[in-house]
C-alpha cells in the first residue's frame, strides 16, 4: 500500500508541479524532475510519513522497475527515427556526427581530469580519470525526446537529433568498455582483454540481434489482429516482453553475455517500423499510452538525485570541471562534425546544445564503475552532481536550441484563441 500511495503522490506531484512552472515556460521534464526532489529523501521524505513521498532511497528503488520499462518505451520510439526512407537523407550525418561529439567529449574529459590528478595528488587517480571520460560520452534520450513530443519540434535538427541520441549511447557503451577495463588494468596490474574488446562487442551484437529478432516475431504476430485496438496492446506487450528479456545475464567461461535495453528495444522500434505497414499509427497510439509512465519515470528519477553530494568540496569541483569540458566537447563536437557533413547552419550552431542532457545511461555506467572499489564511490558522487545538474538545465537548454533552429514554433494567435474560446464555452 506504502509503494502504491507513493507512486500516486509521485504522479500528482508532477503534474501539480507544471501547473506551477507553466508562467515560466520551462519544460514538462523540468517539473517532474523538481517535483521528484521534493516528495524524495531530502524533502517530505524527511518528515518519515509513510507514502507521503519517499522516506528512503531503498523506498526509490523500489521502483526501479518502473524506470527500466520507461526507457524501454523511450528507446523503442526512438526506434521510429531509423526509417529506411529517413536515413537514407540523414544516416550518413547522424553517423559521423554521434560518433565524432561522443569521442571528442570523451577525449577531452579525459585530458582534463588526467591534468587534475598531476595538478592535485590524491585527490584524483588516472583510473578514476578515464572512467569519468568514457561516462562523458553518454547522452539522455528520456528528456531528449520528452522535450521534442511536448513542443511538437519538428525540422532538420529534429530529424538530425534523434538517431544521434540514439547512436550516441551505443558508442557510449563500446568506450565505457573500453576505458572501464583500462582503468581496472591500470590498478590490478592485469589487462583483460575479455572484459576490453570481447564483452562490450557481445554485448552491443547481442542487443542488436535480439531486437531485431523481436521486432520481427512482433511484426508477424500483429498481422492475426484486424482490430487496432489489439495490435496497440500486442505492441505494448511486446515491449515489456522485450525488456524483461533484455535484463537477463550469464556468463560462458570468462565471457561475460549481457545486453543493453537501450540498444534492444531502439532495435525491436527500428525493424518494427520498416516492416510493419501500420507501424506509425500503432506507436502513435503507444506514445500516448506511456505518457503517465514517462512522468512517473522523471519524478523517480528527481528523487533518485543526492542532494547530499553539494556538501563535498572536491566533488562539487571535479563535477564543475566534468560539467564544463564536457559541454565544451559535445558542443564543438558536434559543431566541427556537422560542418563536415555539411548540414544545415543552425543544425550546426544549435546541434550540441542539444546533446547535453545526461541521465540514465550514465547512472548505470557509474554502476558499474562500483568494481572498481572506493575508487568508484567518488566516480559515482562525481557522476550523480553533473546528472543533477544537467537534469535541470538540460532540458531547457534543448528546448531553447530547438526554439531557436526553428524546430519549435510558438502557437499562432489564431490557436491561442481558439483554444481559449473552447475553454471559455466549457466555463459557461
Amino acid at each position: 500500500m506504502e509503494t502504491l500511495l507513493s507512486l500516486s503522490v509521485a504522479i500528482l506531484a508532477g503534474l501539480l508541479m507544471t501547473r506551477v512552472f507553466k508562467p515560466f515556460k520551462l519544460p514538462a521534464v523540468t517539473a517532474y524532475l523538481v517535483a521528484g526532489i521534493l516528495v524524495g529523501p531530502y524533502c517530505l521524505g524527511k518528515l518519515n510519513i509513510p507514502g507521503l513521498g519517499f522516506t528512503t532511497y531503498e523506498s526509490v528503488e523500489k521502483l526501479s522497475l518502473v524506470s527500466n520499462v520507461a526507457l524501454g518505451f523511450i528507446a523503442f520510439s526512438i526506434g521510429n527515427e531509423f526509417r529506411l526512407s529517413s536515413l537514407k537523407q540523414t544516416g550518413k550525418q547522424a553517423t559521423v556526427i554521434g560518433i565524432f561529439q561522443a569521442l571528442t567529449a570523451a577525449f577531452l574529459v579525459d585530458i582534463a581530469l588526467i591534468g587534475f590528478v598531476y595538478l592535485s595528488g590524491d585527490k584524483l587517480t588516472v583510473p578514476q580519470a578515464i572512467t569519468m571520460g568514457a561516462i562523458a560520452t553518454a547522452t539522455a534520450p528520456a528528456a531528449t525526446l520528452m522535450v521534442v513530443r511536448q513542443y511538437k519540434a519538428k525540422g532538420k535538427l529534429t530529424d538530425l537529433l534523434l538517431p544521434i541520441v540514439a547512436l550516441d549511447d551505443a558508442v557510449g557503451l563500446v568506450v565505457f568498455a573500453v576505458s572501464f577495463g583500462i582503468a581496472k588494468a591500470l590498478i590490478t596490474g592485469k589487462p583483460d582483454m575479455v572484459s576490453i574488446l570481447v564483452n562490450p562487442f557481445i554485448e552491443i551484437i547481442g542487443s542488436l540481434l535480439l531486437g531485431g529478432i523481436m521486432g520481427y516475431f512482433l511484426t508477424k504476430l500483429e498481422k492475426l489482429f484486424n482490430s487496432n485496438t489489439n495490435r496497440l496492446n500486442m505492441t505494448i506487450a511486446f515491449v515489456f516482453v522485450t525488456v524483461a528479456l533484455s535484463m537477463c545475464e550469464f556468463h560462458i567461461g570468462a565471457v561475460k553475455v549481457g545486453f543493453s535495453s537501450l540498444l534492444v528495444c531502439m532495435m525491436l522500434g527500428t525493424i518494427f517500423c520498416n516492416l510493419c505497414p501500420l507501424s506509425e499509427d500503432l506507436m502513435a497510439g503507444a506514445d500516448k499510452w506511456t505518457s503517465p509512465l514517462f512522468a512517473v519515470f522523471f519524478v523517480i528519477s528527481g528523487a533518485e538525485l543526492e542532494l547530499s553530494v553539494f556538501t563535498d568540496f572536491t566533488i562539487v569541483l571535479l563535477g564543475i570541471i566534468f560539467i564544463v569540458v564536457r559541454s565544451i566537447g559535445k558542443y564543438y563536437g558536434a559543431l566541427i562534425s556537422a560542418k563536415m557533413t555539411h548540414c544545415d547552419e543552425k543544425v550546426c550552431k544549435y546541434l550540441g546544445i542539444t546533446l547535453l542532457p545526461q541521465a540514465g545511461v550514465a547512472l548505470g555506467m557509474c554502476v558499474s564503475a562500483k568494481a572498481l572499489g572506493q575508487q568508484g564511490d567518488l566516480i559515482r558522487n562525481i557522476t550523480l552532481f553533473a546528472i543533477l545538474i544537467y537534469e535541470l538545465i538540460g532540458p531547457l537548454m534543448t528546448k531553447w536550441a530547438l526554439t531557436k533552429a526553428g524546430d519549435i514554433q510558438p502557437m499562432s494567435e489564431e490557436v491561442r484563441n481558439r483554444r481559449q474560446n473552447k475553454l471559455n464555452a466549457k466555463a459557461k
